[in-house]
């Protein structure tokens, strides 16, 4: 039913390129063809080339070169009168603002990318760039606005038999069902895009759709054991593709499993871990979820409570700034809890804090993918 995953992004002369193919590797062949078109005066193919390495700098977490490729790449395509590259370099762009935190501007982009797409004839990054705006109001928490969309997202991929596409939706899918404490179906939805993935190699889509599946054996099943396999089978081809954000998430779900077996000094130091990951990539969202991991850790390791509602007011702020409607109902939750056990505490006669370190997170929230 579904064929070989492929990489739609790689065009060109860089049509060879796997979608399995490291960033490393992506970005100097790119890099290559993209001054060999320079030197040539062909704007069509340094555009196209362009886009690739825009690809390459943003899954690598580098956005400062991410942004000027894309915006090169646009100008070029343009140059060249090629509505559906310029609609490729258009989502390439939205999908970067987002992984920023920047989502205003990313709506504004990709709705930009879907009309030229169509009006370019490529239902291909016309189908891209509303995923990518499906995505965004996911990861915003907009599950109402977004879930039609993304169902509408999986018959089109599957009616194609676009294996990528439809790994990516059902695993959108399945995060929503997860987050609304559905995991029976979630588990099946992630499973389901494992399986597709592996047939169609594409190692990308199966590494996020273990990190699902962990995520639930964990919350579902208590299973924590299996879950950190899922983890280090994912993170091997996370390291393998040198894919840094799907890796800083790998790192921070691990916390999450290893938070929820109550071994609060391993989770702290992944959380730790993924918390520089995440703002090396200046990604936010990542960010914000690292954070309220440590936090949460460090209240259940003693440390100082006056520190932690600090930390999780600032928190609170930030999650509310960048429109994670989600999250935000985490940091509110974890906020119930830390008042829920120092009023415990204080009740048993032993004061909150006593004898805590403070809290180790310094520094305040920077700008933040999938």
């Amino acid at each position: 039913m579904y064929g070989k995953a492929f990489a739609p992004e790689y065009q060109g002369t860089l049509t060879t390129l796997s979608v399995n193919s490291s960033l490393t590797d992506v970005l100097a062949a790119g890099t290559e063809r993209l001054r060999a078109a320079e030197r040539a005066g062909t704007p069509g193919e340094a555009a196209r080339s362009g886009l690739a390495v825009a690809e390459a700098h943003r899954r690598l977490g580098r956005v400062e070169e991410a942004d000027r490729a894309w915006k090169a790449s646009y100008r070029a395509a343009r140059e060249a009168g090629d509505l559906a590259v310029m609609a490729w370099a258009l989502w390439s762009g939205g999908t970067l603002a987002r992984q920023r935190g920047a989502f205003p501007l990313a709506r504004r982009l990709l709705r930009l990318a879907a009309d030229l797409g169509e009006r370019g004839g490529d239902v291909v990054v016309r189908g891209y760039s509303l995923a990518g705006l499906a995505e965004t109001g996911r990861i915003q928490g907009d599950y109402e606005a977004v879930g039609r969309l993304h169902e509408q997202l999986l018959a089109e991929a599957r009616r194609r038999g676009e294996a990528r596409h439809t790994v990516w939706a059902l695993e959108g899918i399945a995060q929503m069902h997860r987050n609304t404490s559905a995991y029976d179906t979630a588990y099946a939805l992630f499973e389901e895009a494992a399986g597709i993935a592996a047939r169609a190699d594409d190692r990308r889509g199966h590494a996020w759709a273990l990190r699902g599946l962990a995520d639930v054996v964990s919350v579902r099943d208590g299973d924590t054991e299996r879950a950190l396999a899922l983890l280090s089978e994912a993170e091997t081809t996370c390291r393998a593709m040198k894919l840094s954000g799907a890796l800083a998430y790998n790192h921070k779900m691990r916390g999450n499993v290893l938070y929820r077996a109550g071994r609060y000094a391993e989770a702290r130091a992944l959380y730790e871990q993924a918390l520089a990951e995440f703002r090396a990539m200046r990604e936010p969202r990542g960010e914000a979820l690292a954070r309220l991991g440590l936090a949460k850790s460090l209240a259940r390791l003693g440390h100082d409570r006056a520190q932690i509602a600090a930390e999780l007011a600032d928190l609170a702020r930030t999650v509310e700034r960048i429109g994670l409607r989600h999250a935000r109902e985490m940091v509110a939750r974890a906020q119930e809890e830390l008042e829920a056990d120092a009023d415990t505490t204080t009740a048993v006669g032993t004061p909150a804090g006593a004898n805590a370190a403070p809290v180790t997170h310094t520094g305040p929230a920077t700008e933040v993918a999938r």
